[in-house]
């Protein structure tokens, strides 16, 4: 059962007119958007097993845009969460599953997390599923050394995008929360067993070693830019965070999730998630409308957008400063940046 997003009261929602045109899936487009993402990348797997005999600096050339696709799917696969890709359930639901067998991510458990982290996003009370680690400065201050050294770890930028996207793809990704219960961690284990089912056939084909080459190397690519793309959506300049009742969900989707402008090449990999803003105020919102909806209304038109350059210059940020309102850089702790 998904989690619900309680949205603001009756009183505060003439931004749903402004969403509402764009939440009505399109077949076609979700149709054409599915064969020109899944084709190439199985065409680039063919492509990539064909390299091995040739260059393994080929194939990893091929791996970077086999990577791209990925992404691309892994969106396709998000609006399936949503229920937003296509107006079919199953559809959705069948899309969502193979869209997730193919970026190592099980898709129940993902859509339940996912859905948390909608209801949740900017709430200070009520952080830890399905979100960047985020500790105010005060909670910082108060953490042991220890504490302290493993956060410093989890935020420096070569462990978040060098390291992260194999423990989170391989290794987290095949396990689901202790606390989420034991239906959760049978959806999980669900997706296991078609993972397994899909190595033991790759092996069969082309080799176990092989098949290790091309999907690592996809997957690291892949993950390492999906999760700069998540970190960038949510930790930013002038980003918004709130306690209790202070905390708003017009707010958290205007102030509190980026309009990250991306090239029209990398927009086109990113499956137009660079329009957060607008997702996270409606997530029924598929992705190819989200640059329509953004253009179409007054309501956007004051929602700054972030450059690539601008956005290099946040992986400086650590913790949250409640007193300032803002997130902040750290002392170096030892030899740790």
């Amino acid at each position: 059962m998904q989690t619900t997003i309680r949205a603001e009261s009756p009183t505060k929602m003439p931004w749903r007119e402004a969403v509402a045109p764009f939440e009505r899936p399109d077949h076609g487009r979700a149709a054409w958007q599915v064969v020109n993402s899944f084709v190439p990348y199985f065409a680039l797997w063919g492509l990539m097993i064909w390299s091995l005999s040739v260059s393994y600096w080929l194939t990893l050339g091929l791996a970077v845009l086999a990577a791209g696709f990925l992404i691309r799917i892994f969106i396709i696969f998000h609006d399936c969460c949503h229920g937003s890709f296509t107006r079919s359930e199953r559809a959705n639901a069948i899309l969502g599953v193979i869209g997730g067998l193919l970026a190592l991510t099980p898709y129940r458990y993902w859509r339940y997390t996912h859905a948390v982290h909608h209801a949740t996003a900017g709430n200070l009370d009520k952080r830890g599923t399905g979100d960047v680690w985020t500790m105010t400065l005060e909670e910082y201050e108060r953490a042991s050394f220890g504490k302290k050294l493993g956060f410093r770890l989890y935020r420096n930028p070569f462990v978040m995008f060098g390291l992260a996207p194999f423990y989170m793809f391989f290794i987290h990704n095949r396990f689901a929360q202790p606390r989420h219960g034991w239906r959760r961690q049978w959806e999980v284990q669900r997706a296991n067993l078609g993972l397994v089912a899909i190595a033991c056939l790759a092996s069969w084909m082309i080799g176990f070693g092989p098949y290790l080459m091309i999907q690592i190397p996809v997957i690291m690519f892949s993950g390492s830019f999906g999760i700069w793309l998540f970190y960038v959506q949510h930790q930013f300049d002038g980003v918004y965070w709130e306690r209790g009742d202070d905390w708003d969900y017009v707010d958290t989707a205007l102030k509190g999730s980026s309009f990250y402008r991306l090239p029209r090449i990398l927009q086109f990999f990113s499956g137009n998630i660079g329009f957060h803003h607008v997702h996270h105020l409606s997530p029924r919102v598929p992705n190819y409308h989200l640059e329509a909806c953004h253009r179409s209304s007054e309501l956007f038109r004051d929602v700054r957008a972030v450059g690539i350059g601008e956005s290099l210059t946040y992986l400086r940020y650590r913790v949250w400063d409640e007193r300032r309102r803002k997130l902040v850089g750290l002392k170096p702790l030892g030899i740790i940046a």
